[in-house]
């Protein structure tokens, strides 16, 4: 011990902080670009436009329906505004009848969230409602329901910023995409490892990764469907239609690529508890894997299309139990079995209909 001290985990730690907090400025900066022009577009058309003393009401709601958020679908941003607005609205309504006050408050919350959970499942619709009634019954206003106006016109303001200036919807789809087939590799990898060794512990480890796929799934599933909605009404993404619905239906076959890997992974698990190492099987999932790679090349390249799918049809075809593993048991031979599956959804993401990529199997 010389009693100096030792500087290893906190380094990179430190400098990681630094990339993260860039990697996120860079990946919002459409979004905040969105909200400080919709925002002093609200606050200019309410204030100098129209003459409103102070149209807090037109900026608040068109940050709140715009937000950071991933999902940037148009109506999911008008979803927003319609329980803001109906927030602004009972709040008018009661400040008129009855006044201000700690009861007023306390009524224009209770109508405004139960309405809300009534007409929508979100809590945020209802969340939103809620903070504009507030705002409404503590700041004070001398021209009834004139706020009323300025939730409309920020509404309106973040619908069309949403439109004409969006958040790159195809570069957020892939990078979604990116982080799901890499972790996707990892677990397959991870799984085969544990064939290959005929360590439980490894293939454990697999199947764990495994399960954790289905969250990046489920990101790359909002970033598609938003950039196909945002797609939809904005003039400047029409071209980026045809990639979206690619990646659409990219997305839906890893989908169930990721369900049927982790059959795989529970078949492993049981498998190895012997100790006994399975090449055959490691070799057909590490193929199936370099096939996963090339599609996920051809998110940014289509070309890649043909060579991932020559690459799965080369594995495909070879997946027979009986062939492969004659002397096996039945254990072996059903987990060659549960690569057919990963093989034909792995085969439909290249493009393959369900059917002409199932013909591609032997028959057993």
């Amino acid at each position: 011990m010389t009693g100096e001290p030792t500087a290893t985990a906190p380094v990179p730690t430190a400098r990681r902080y630094p990339r993260e907090g860039w990697a996120r400025l860079r990946g919002s900066a459409i979004a905040i670009l969105q909200l400080v022009v919709a925002a002093s577009a609200a606050f200019s058309i309410a204030h100098y436009g129209l003459g409103h003393p102070a149209p807090l009401i037109a900026a608040t709601v068109t940050i709140s329906s715009l937000g950071l958020v991933r999902d940037a679908r148009p109506w999911r941003v008008l979803e927003t505004v319609i329980g803001m607005t109906l927030g602004v609205f009972v709040a008018e309504l009661v400040v008129v009848l009855a006044g201000s006050g700690w009861w007023q408050l306390a009524l224009t919350l209770g109508v405004s969230l139960s309405i809300a959970r009534f007409l929508s499942p979100q809590a945020g619709f209802a969340i939103a409602a809620a903070i504009q009634s507030i705002i409404v019954v503590v700041v004070p206003a001398q021209v009834p329901f004139l706020r009323l106006l300025d939730a409309l016109i920020g509404g309106a303001m973040a619908l069309l910023v949403t439109a004409l200036i969006p958040r790159s919807p195809l570069r957020t789809a892939m990078r979604d995409a990116g982080r799901l087939f890499a972790a996707f590799q990892g677990a397959a990898g991870t799984v085969a490892q544990g064939l290959r060794r005929g360590s439980r512990v490894r293939a454990e480890r697999g199947l764990e990764k495994a399960r954790g796929l289905q969250g990046l799934v489920d990101d790359w599933r909002t970033s598609v469907e938003s950039g196909v909605a945002i797609a939809r009404i904005s003039p400047f993404l029409r071209r980026q239609r045809f990639e979206l619905s690619r990646y659409d239906r990219m997305r839906a076959s890893m989908d169930l690529a990721v369900r049927n890997l982790r059959v795989v992974a529970r078949r492993a698990v049981y498998l190895v508890d012997d100790g006994q190492e399975r090449d055959v099987a490691a070799d057909l999932l590490v193929e199936l894997v370099r096939g996963a790679d090339l599609i996920e090349a051809s998110l940014t390249d289509i070309s890649y299309e043909p060579a991932a799918r020559e690459v799965l049809t080369a594995v495909a075809a070879r997946l027979d139990p009986v062939a492969l593993v004659p002397d096996g048991s039945l254990g072996d031979q059903t987990l060659i079995t549960a690569l057919r599956p990963l093989a034909t959804d792995l085969l439909c993401a290249t493009g393959l209909s369900p059917e002409d990529a199932r013909a591609l199997l032997p028959r057993v």
